[in-house]
């Protein structure tokens, strides 16, 4: 085969983009949620605090609060005795204590609604959602559903279900 100048711009213009493409998918299946927390230490929260994602993505909570550890603690019995707040074929996680600038990594591959919290601040309603796949997938029923283990503060300052699913990403107003 004789390669013309035309020929291996072709080629070279769908070898662009099929990199380009999968550069796309790839950012999609990866993405960052921070520790954050006021200067003084009064506030502490998630940012994002609600995310939508796609089964298979690779979550990394990074602490940026100069001033405290965190940690990214799954509602779940394996995790101190909690009450189960993700999909019953969702595996429990618990990041241990983040010094600033550590980072904790997880994929969620199991469809539905993800709770979690930090461990020493959860009472400072420290808390996130992430909701994995759409609710037309198998997994979504019985997630997040039990509130009988966390208080009135923590449930408020969940994000709810349809604000993620319309926004896509839900952020705290200010950290507060």
């Amino acid at each position: 085969m004789i390669c013309t100048r035309r020929h291996a711009l072709r080629v070279g213009g769908y070898a662009i983009a099929t990199v380009a493409s999968s550069r796309v998918a790839l950012a999609h299946l990866a993405t960052t949620i921070e520790m954050r927390g006021s200067p003084r230490g009064e506030r502490i929260w998630y940012d994002p605090i609600g995310i939508a994602v796609s089964p298979g993505t690779t979550i990394r909570f990074i602490n940026r609060d100069p001033g405290n550890s965190h940690t990214v603690t799954a509602y779940h019995p394996a995790n101190y005795d909690r009450r189960r707040r993700i999909p019953a074929e969702a595996d429990p996680w618990d990041s241990d204590f983040l010094l600033p600038d550590e980072y904790f990594e997880i994929t969620l591959t199991a469809p539905g609604v993800y709770d979690y919290y930090c461990l020493p601040h959860e009472m400072a309603a420290m808390v996130g959602r992430i909701l994995v796949g759409t609710p037309n997938d198998t997994g979504w029923e019985g997630s997040s559903i039990d509130k009988s283990d966390v208080s009135e503060d923590v449930l408020k300052a969940l994000p709810l279900v349809q604000k993620i699913l319309s926004e896509g990403t839900v952020r705290k107003e200010n950290g507060s």
